[in-house]
């Protein structure tokens, strides 16, 4: 490995890390001697590199670095380029700019070599859905109470055509192929729902929902782990 992959490479490791990692394991983990590891250190520290540490206690990078899109693989560029083409066939009109804009930032700074990668990338995704039915609440209105952590309370009307009135946690939302979702913690049934965002006729938003989203959301993905192994072992 080259020097300046080496350098990138560590980088990223500290990137991944939360907590301070020392010198030897990052040796241990990029084949190298720990001697390297303190001249790459102090190599990324002159050049700007936001870390912060030192020999025998670990070294940590600040929250919130970021590396521009220079030194993609060809790989990393098929995986990003799969995931635009799919987001410009599910997404709404907000991600589907935000993916063109991605795009041209990445065009407007890799190398020639690069470019060719993403101009004629060797994966595609599927055939593109179908369009999806058309929303009541904007999914900016929910995106927003996702972020700001807020109960909102939704009239939702189900496949039978019953409304009901609920207050929910809103935690994600998921883009189906043939519907969008909002998956929430439902106060009304105290666990996790998933709402066709198409079905909710109106939403307000409340005050703020106790807790913590992450760790909501770790409830959120065992509860649809389980759903998805009942329905297997309902099929089998």
């Amino acid at each position: 490995m080259s020097r300046s992959g080496r350098l990138l490479s560590l980088v990223e490791l500290l990137r991944a890390k939360r907590r301070p990692v020392t010198a030897g394991q990052l040796a241990q983990e990029l084949a190298v001697s720990q001697r390297t590891i303190y001249r790459d250190i102090a190599e990324l520290m002159a050049q700007g590199t936001p870390i912060e540490g030192s020999a025998g206690l670990g070294y940590v990078i600040k929250s919130g670095y970021f590396l521009p899109p220079l030194m993609f693989d060809r790989e990393e560029i098929e995986a990003i380029m799969l995931g635009l083409r799919y987001v410009d066939q599910r997404g709404d009109q907000v991600l589907v700019q935000a993916a063109a804009t991605a795009l041209a930032k990445m065009q407007a700074v890799l190398p020639d070599r690069a470019i060719a990668a993403l101009q004629t990338p060797l994966a595609m995704p599927g055939p593109a859905a179908p369009a999806y039915p058309a929303n009541t609440v904007a999914l900016s209105f929910l995106r927003q109470v996702i972020r700001d952590q807020y109960r909102i309370d939704i009239v939702y009307t189900d496949a039978e055509g019953k409304q009901s009135r609920r207050w929910v946690w809103p935690l994600q939302i998921g883009f189906m192929d043939s519907a969008r979702v909002l998956a929430a913690w439902c106060e009304l049934r105290s666990a996790f729902r998933t709402f066709r965002t198409d079905r909710i006729v109106a939403a307000h938003q409340g005050t703020p929902y106790p807790g913590r989203r992450a760790e909501l959301m770790r409830g959120l993905h065992e509860h649809l782990a389980l759903a998805a192994e009942q329905q297997a072992t309902d099929r089998n």
